[in-house]
């Protein structure tokens, strides 16, 4: 459950299309709280399909945020059925006589909440937070304020995220840092010493432009702090190397296009080893996650895809996996009922493929480096 009481600005306002077997209209805005130890209120805006037979609906979760999500709809038996595919979430319940409430449960994993539902009048519905500013594209790529320390060695795995504009990075080395900063897999960064790859910091930066950056602009902020506090110098080589190459299945894709903001942040959060819900993220924003964090070689995308999608993969990973983490992916279940091995899973539920290779690469030589300044 807790994923979707997570959503985030990162993820950003898309819609699908849904069906009702109904002669009810569904169409309005659908409103109602759960309470999984504190009160979140939950918002269901159906509106009528523009080509006829159904609808379209999205999803928030408004008090963590603006943001929505596709949900699908089915009305049969005075039963309305909500699904957020993409968070493994339910609303069901049955509608009432006078069509404006929905009494039902909300169901997410093993986890289940009463809700009520009721259908919003221009006085009683709740405002939906509207998407953050995007930074300016000549906006510049440094931060105003920013501290790098140490971080607990008593906190488990790492974190990349943007709250809305500020950066932040818990339990990082310099090699994650390098590799987010400049879309580079371990094996694409040469020399440094020891320490770049033990040493873990926590960073929290406020850019010097107002409004939320771009991930391209994420990049540079982080750039310029490997310079400014790090006196990161390098310069870069074309070296081939084992990789790995996303291609189209012959099949073609089955993923979701994403049209509602192509200047913002995708969302690519993990929901546990071998879960990964993708919003809002093209084919370099789904390439850069595997590589940096999946993967032990770099992946190259030779899908030929353009703009932005939302899908959820999910597969049972191997030891080789999640490296980069430091996690100890635990094995397989033994009777074999966990989901398919990534390959396999890429390729059924994506129409993609991924396939060994070796290809000539950039690599980043590092010519000298320093352990942070003081804040």
């Amino acid at each position: 459950m807790r994923m979707f009481l997570r959503m985030m600005a990162l993820v950003l306002c898309v819609s699908a299309v849904v069906t009702a077997q109904s002669t009810q209209n569904l169409a309005g805005q659908w409103q109602g709280t759960i309470n999984p130890g504190k009160e979140l209120r939950l918002v269901f805006v159906v509106t009528p399909n523009a080509a006829g037979g159904g609808y379209t609906a999205t999803a928030y979760s408004i008090d963590q945020g603006p943001g929505g999500v596709a949900a699908a709809v089915t009305a049969q038996g005075g039963t309305v059925r909500i699904n957020v595919t993409t968070l493994g979430a339910t609303v069901e319940g049955k509608l009432a006589a006078d069509g404006n409430s929905i009494v039902g449960t909300f169901t997410q994993g093993p986890g289940s909440l009463p809700v009520t539902l009721t259908r919003a009048t221009k006085e009683t519905a709740w405002a939906i937070p509207a998407p953050p500013k995007s930074m300016a594209s000549d906006a510049p790529l440094a931060f105003e304020v920013a501290t790098v320390k140490p971080s607990n060695p008593n906190t488990p795995g790492k974190i990349f995220t943007v709250k809305g504009r500020e950066v932040i990075t818990i339990n990082t080395t310099l090699s994650d840092l390098i590799g987010l900063a400049y879309n580079l897999h371990a094996r694409q960064v040469s020399g440094g010493p020891p320490w770049m790859e033990s040493d873990k910091f926590d960073v929290n930066g406020i850019p010097q432009a107002e409004g939320v950056p771009s991930t391209e602009q994420l990049r540079g902020l982080i750039q310029s702090l490997l310079k400014d506090r790090f006196k990161l110098t390098t310069h870069f080589e074309k070296r081939t190397l084992p990789a790995y190459a996303l291609t189209l299945g012959s099949a073609g894709h089955k993923l979701t296009a994403n049209t509602t903001n192509p200047n913002g942040l995708p969302g690519l959060f993990f929901k546990g080893l071998g879960n990964l819900p993708v919003r809002n993220a093209t084919m370099g924003d789904f390439t850069r996650v595997m590589t940096q964090a999946v993967l032990d070689r770099p992946v190259i995308d030779r899908t030929g895809l353009q703009g932005r999608f939302d899908f959820t993969l999910t597969w049972t990973p191997d030891e080789s996996q999640f490296r980069s983490m430091g996690v100890n992916v635990p094995p397989p279940p033994a009777d074999g009922s966990g989901p398919p091995g990534l390959f396999t899973a890429i390729q059924e539920q994506l129409g993609l493929r991924l396939e060994r290779t070796e290809a000539p690469v950039e690599v980043m030589v590092i010519d000298s480096v320093q352990r942070p300044s003081e804040n």
